[in-house]
């Protein structure tokens, strides 16, 4: 038997996933109309993510997306901490040299808002975000 306290945590996981979901799927179309070619979404190696991996021109784009319904926790900037960031460019570097790529590369991010009707309230587009090197 599934006691209440997990099946909580699950829906709450489910929850915050398809909220996350949401709004890479939001980034993504947003990015296309400004000109940014898609070219992968969800990167991962052992111990860090990339949510979205973008060209723009000549310079490949990683961008961080964060999502949100409230500012209960804080802005969605707030959680990209050190700690993140170091495994997002663990990530990007891992990426580029496994796709033969020319090392011009920046870190962007996407912060968003939703209503709680999950419909895009706002959208702010963080170009460099943090540098590529520390």
């Amino acid at each position: 038997m599934v006691s209440l306290p997990f099946t909580e945590k699950l829906l709450n996981f489910s929850k915050k996933r398809s909220t996350g979901d949401l709004g890479e799927r939001i980034a993504c179309k947003f990015l296309r109309r400004k000109g940014l070619v898609i070219l992968e979404r969800n990167f991962r190696i052992r111990g860090g993510e990339i949510d979205i991996i973008a060209q723009e021109g000549d310079v490949t784009v990683f961008i961080e997306v964060k999502t949100r319904i409230s500012s209960s926790f804080g802005t969605p900037g707030e959680s990209i901490d050190k700690t993140k960031i170091k495994t997002l460019r663990k990530a990007a570097l891992f990426y580029l040299k496994r796709k033969g790529k020319p090392f011009q590369a920046r870190f962007d991010a996407i912060n968003i808002y939703l209503q709680p009707d999950q419909k895009l309230k706002s959208l702010e587009w963080i170009k460099n975000a943090f540098p590529f090197q520390e």
